[in-house]
This record gives structure tokens, sequence and C-alpha cells, in this order.
């Protein structure tokens, strides 16, 4: 659909908010969009590392109110619209890759949700974040509530729900809501950084992202799958490139032969 794109630029997929009229308000179409791009993603090889953008000048200024008197119309219509959203959310969370949510802007509600959603986020030095549910008097789901909580702690989203305020960019930065703020040319120091990790062991990224994101779902004693991905990866071809590397005092040359880790379960 054209609300919400997908491209691929080797090493990189982009997933595009296309509706820059609307401050890229996010439709239910949009939300139920996600699991198939993330089939998509996970489908292609070469697609090494995922950017979250916004087209024009704003990442999201949330969901787009002007579908609410349809889908909030009933309860059985509020539940799939709820249901659309914690699987596009869930969907964004679950990719294998690198997920970076390039923010500029506006980045409200549901907009802060997509965001949290990547595994990281940097912003423009003039992006407006706000949380903003207590302003319609609605609550936000599990998976953003969840990921909030993980990012800045109970105490501190509780602050941001209640109040609806806007966070300036210190602030988001020093309680963990934001990765790095750029100052100047964001998408050129994103496109910097992703190809970058591109050019990392993608058996490391990965693994590493798993186990992370198991820690975070509650895992508190080693499991056995937890355990195959370091196994995995030390009679891996990356790490035998990687060690060959270090010995010869050059660059590593990692080609990526796809993830073949155990999924950690929490």
């Amino acid at each position: 659909m054209t609300d919400i794109s997908l491209s691929f630029e080797p090493p990189l997929a982009r997933i595009v908010l296309n509706r820059p009229e609307r401050r890229n308000a996010i439709s239910r179409a949009m939300w139920r969009a996600l699991p198939a791009i993330k089939t998509a993603i996970e489908a292609q090889p070469e697609a090494l590392v995922v950017l979250v953008e916004g087209a024009g000048g704003h990442f999201s200024a949330g969901a787009d109110i002007s579908e609410f008197d349809e889908v909030y119309k009933d309860a059985a219509a509020a539940r799939d619209y709820g249901d659309s959203i914690q699987d596009g959310l869930r969907a964004l969370m679950e990719i294998d890759r690198p997920t970076i949510a390039v923010l500029r802007g506006n980045v409200v509600g549901g907009g802060i949700a997509l965001a949290i959603a990547c595994d990281l986020r940097f912003c423009a030095a003039d992006v407006y974040l706000a949380i903003t549910p207590a302003r319609l008097g609605l609550v936000y789901g599990h998976a953003e509530t969840r990921r909030l909580v993980e990012l800045v702690g109970s105490a501190r989203a509780k602050d941001l729900l209640f109040t609806g305020r806007r966070i300036e960019t210190d602030e988001a930065l020093a309680i963990g809501l934001i990765d790095r703020r750029i100052e100047t040319a964001l998408l050129d120091t994103v496109l910097g950084y992703a190809r970058g990790l591109a050019g990392l062991s993608q058996a490391s990224i990965r693994g590493g992202k798993r186990a992370v994101d198991a820690i975070a779902a509650g895992l508190i004693v080693e499991t056995p799958a937890f355990r195959a991905l370091a196994e995995q990866a030390a009679l891996g071809p990356d790490f035998a490139e990687g060690r060959a590397a270090f010995a010869e005092k050059r660059p590593a040359c990692f080609a990526f032969r796809g993830a073949t880790q155990a999924v950690p379960q929490a």
C-alpha cells in the first residue's frame, strides 16, 4: 500500500510512513501492513538493517483520529482495532534484524509506540515527543506499555502516560526513550551507522538481539536455547573469520550466511 512503503537498498530495508499531508498519521490499514512487511524483510537476505522513517518533515503525529468513529464504534470494532495495533507492533519488534527509528518533527502517541518498537531511536534536535493517550481518554496497549517500561522504568512510564506532556530531547536521552540526538545531517548519520552495522558479524548482531530481547521479556536463568546462541557462534564461520582477521591484523570480512541460532525461550 502507498501509505506505508517498503524498499530495499542493500544492505538496508526502509519502511516509510507515507502520509505527509496528515503528518504520517497511522491508519488501521498501516498497522495491519506491518506483519507482511516483517515477512518480506526476513525473506530478503541482503537486507541487514531496517530503517523506519516518516515522509516529509515528521515521523508520525500518531494514530489517525479521523478513523476513530469507525474503529471505536462498538466493542467488537475496538477489539479488532486494538488487535491490529498489537499485531503490527509485535511484528516490528520481532524483525530478526536491527531496526532503527529515524525521528524528526512530530513523534506523538502511536508514533511513539512505533518508534519504541524499534531497537534504536535516533532523533533530530528539534523533534517533538509526547505520549498522549491521557489527552484522548485512551489507554496504551500491552506491547507499547511493556516496551515503554523496559526503556524508562515504571515510575517514569507512569509520569509520561499520566501527563501526556512534551518530552524534551535532553530528558528523552537521559531516561533512555531515545538513543542519540543528531544536531545536523540526521539521515546521513543514521545511514552511516546502519552501514557500519551491516559490515559486522550478522550472527553476532542477531544473536545479541535475541539474547537481549529474551532477558527483557523475563528470562532469568540460562536455558539450553539461550546457551546455544553463544555455542553456535563460537563454532560458526563468522568467528573463524574474526579470529583469523585479528591474528592477521586485517579487517574482518564477514559474509552473511543466514541466521542459524536457536531462538531463546523465556
